[in-house]
């Protein structure tokens, strides 16, 4: 299979970006240094290409009970203008994709009513599947499912210093819209780009732990977004940065990563996401059946495979990984889904499914690093939280 490039591959290229594939998709994973992207995140804010995201938008009458039906929130009862984080699961309960879905004010319709519009933004390696499962549920609903994958790019300013970057690009009677934004929430903004003014869609979400903002854009306007960005810019206040400092950036703030926390095989109530699950709103949804099945079967300790995910602190210096065994008294209890140094906090770090008798806070538990046990405890997730 060909590799892909986004719309602004040329301007990582001409950063000196290092590639990576990912879900397909060349990639920058570093531009010099990761932990130098990491600390300009926390410190000020930081600059990604997302464009690997996927777009599907779904429009119609039916659209918000469509989208009842096909994922498990409750995405009828969100406002216009706000955003939703939920799954998307098959007939068993296991996890498709873990998605955004973004309400955009209705447009006027005819005699039967207005067609309400929602944009779903899946995870880049799960894009097409999310897609076509999409319209294959559409079935029996007036709506319309359109994948904008391909012609959309997403670019997120990250950091306690990316609402004052913004507002540099947005017309001063409009800053209000920027600085009145709540978490989890979208509008419509103009950007002065070479020049002229683009109505973009903003939204005030991310996957850094930090405040911050991602914005979705043409293909064709992306580098000249991309570019005026870096260029209002003063020198150390947005640094351009990879995959590998996104990846711990998110699991400091104990985001969960498809592939690592979510698959298939695993179920909502084991990865901490039950509240996500409405099983209480009306009518059917995919995995209904089977996703009460499992919440029932947890008996309340949160599982049913046995493990619960949970946060693990090192007591040490080494640094657990993805597969690593987690052991109690020299026997396995569990796995490591995602671990490294943390370069915020300054020690190891790591989530892990864990035999549900040894999730309490302040257990002691060890992984297994290549034959050494080394000593971890179990915390709350986050890790991090930013200051407000």
């Amino acid at each position: 299979m060909a590799e892909k490039h986004t719309a602004l591959y040329d301007e990582h290229k001409k950063l000196g970006a290092s590639f990576t594939d990912f879900g397909g998709w060349q990639m920058p994973l570093k531009y010099s240094s990761e932990l130098a992207e990491h600390h300009a995140v926390r410190k000020s804010a930081g600059l990604f290409d997302l464009s690997h995201m996927g777009e599907v938008w779904v429009t119609g009458r039916d659209a918000a009970a469509f989208l009842d039906y096909a994922l498990v929130g409750k995405i009828s009862a969100m406002p216009v203008g706000k955003a939703k984080y939920s799954l998307i699961c098959n007939e068993d309960g296991g996890i498709i994709d873990d998605l955004i879905t973004y309400r955009r004010p209705a447009t006027a319709g005819s005699a039967e009513g207005s067609t309400d519009r929602f944009l779903v933004v899946p995870n880049a390696g799960n894009a097409a599947v999310v897609a076509a499962e999409l319209s294959k549920r559409a079935a029996g609903f007036d709506v319309e499912v359109n994948d904008a994958s391909a012609v959309t790019s997403l670019i997120a300013v990250q950091g306690p210093a990316a609402q004052e970057l913004l507002l540099r690009l947005v017309p001063a009677a409009r800053h209000s819209q920027v600085t009145e934004l709540k978490y989890y929430a979208a509008v419509e903004v103009p950007f002065l780009v070479g020049g002229a003014g683009l109505d973009l869609l903003l939204a005030r979400t991310g996957y850094t732990g930090e405040d911050g903002f991602e914005i979705f854009v043409s293909n064709d306007d992306a580098t000249g977004l991309w570019q005026a960005l870096i260029a209002i810019a003063e020198d150390g206040e947005l640094t351009p940065a990879g995959l590998a400092s996104r990846d711990s950036l998110r699991l400091e703030a104990g985001m969960p990563l498809y592939g690592n926390e979510l698959s298939l095989q695993g179920d909502p109530f084991a990865a901490g996401l039950g509240p996500v699950v409405a099983l209480s709103k009306e009518g059917d949804f995919v995995g209904k059946a089977a996703l009460a099945a499992k919440k029932d079967a947890g008996a309340g300790a949160g599982s049913t495979t046995g493990r619960r995910l949970v946060g693990l602190k090192g007591l040490g210096r080494r640094a657990g990984r993805a597969h690593y065994p987690v052991l109690k008294d020299g026997k396995v209890v569990g796995e490591v889904t995602s671990g490294q140094p943390s370069p915020t906090l300054g020690y190891p770090i790591a989530m892990a499914y864990v035999d549900v008798e040894f999730t309490a806070v302040g257990t002691t538990l060890d992984i297994d690093l290549r034959g050494k046990a080394e000593p971890f405890e179990v915390v709350d997730l986050p890790f991090y939280k930013r200051a407000r």
